[in-house]
């Protein structure tokens, strides 16, 4: 393959025993897809050039920032939209009750399958980057399932559920507090949702209507702080971030750093040295 030509697939896991969710990232001058269909939905946000894509007896031509939703079974291939300057994509493979799950009447239908939403494109790209570098499980199905709720309540056929979950704080704190009690090993948010007999939709809109980010954002700084207290007393990041739940040292310091603005290693020694 040409040196510039790259296809990397990652998978991500909903909740540490759920469902995977593979993610690709592309970059291709030349290549061209034979003829093919997924069983998931395709939703791709282009990154850069443009690709021509055969769907459903037309031509989708994508640009920087476009969505694209292919439906699940439906042929498809695609190729460079130009002769010059290739195309880069990055795509997820959704089953498709991961796009139902805020809505109703059924498996959403999109008209167009190319989509103009800045904003949602630049969401699902950020979620995309962060996750194929560090896949989360708790991440993942606290931002993925959201967006891709959106997507289907801001562009299919189908009917938006309602919003409005009944008891919504009361839930929010009690999905909290098991969440800081299962500190290493949270519950998926399928299995919460579960046992409050609410879709993963209505648990995530519940907690963040009332804690005000999403579970995988609160349970991150809860840990930053439980990490603080064992820094202080002389514990070794590598070490701490095992005790706390974070996969490594490197996904400890990424969330420290936006928490605090400051490396593990570097508060320590300032906590360390403001004591001597």
């Amino acid at each position: 393959m040409n040196t510039r030509e790259q296809a990397l697939w990652t998978r991500a896991r909903l909740g540490r025993s759920g469902p995977p969710l593979d993610l690709l990232t592309a970059r291709f001058d030349r290549h061209v897809y034979a003829p093919h269909a997924h069983a998931e939905f395709t939703i791709g946000v282009c990154v850069g050039g443009s690709e021509l894509i055969d769907y459903r007896g037309g031509h989708v031509r994508t640009g920087p920032g476009s969505i694209v939703v292919l439906a699940p079974g439906e042929m498809h291939t695609g190729g460079p939209g130009s002769t010059t300057g290739g195309y880069a994509y990055r795509a997820l493979y959704a089953d498709p009750a991961l796009l139902t799950d805020g809505t109703l009447g059924g498996l959403p239908h999109f008209r167009d399958p190319l989509l103009d939403d800045p904003r949602l494109a630049a969401a699902l790209r950020a979620a995309h980057t962060q996750l194929s570098a560090c896949p989360d499980p708790l991440e993942t199905e606290s931002r993925l399932p959201w967006l891709l709720t959106a997507l289907a309540r801001r562009h299919s056929t189908a009917r938006p559920a309602p919003d409005t979950v009944p008891g919504a704080a009361a839930i929010a704190h009690a999905v909290r507090d098991r969440l800081a009690d299962e500190l290493t090993a949270p519950p998926s948010l399928a299995c919460l949702a579960e046992d409050f007999a609410l879709s993963r939709y209505q648990l995530l809109r519940a907690f963040r209507t009332t804690m005000g980010i999403p579970p995988y954002a609160w349970l991150a700084q809860h840990r930053v702080t439980r990490a603080r207290g064992l820094l202080e007393a002389g514990g070794r990041p590598a070490e701490v971030a095992a005790q706390v739940g974070f996969a490594d040292q490197a996904h400890l310091t990424r969330w420290f750093r936006r928490v605090l603005g400051v490396t593990p290693a570097a508060y320590r020694n300032s906590v360390q040295d403001h004591g001597r």
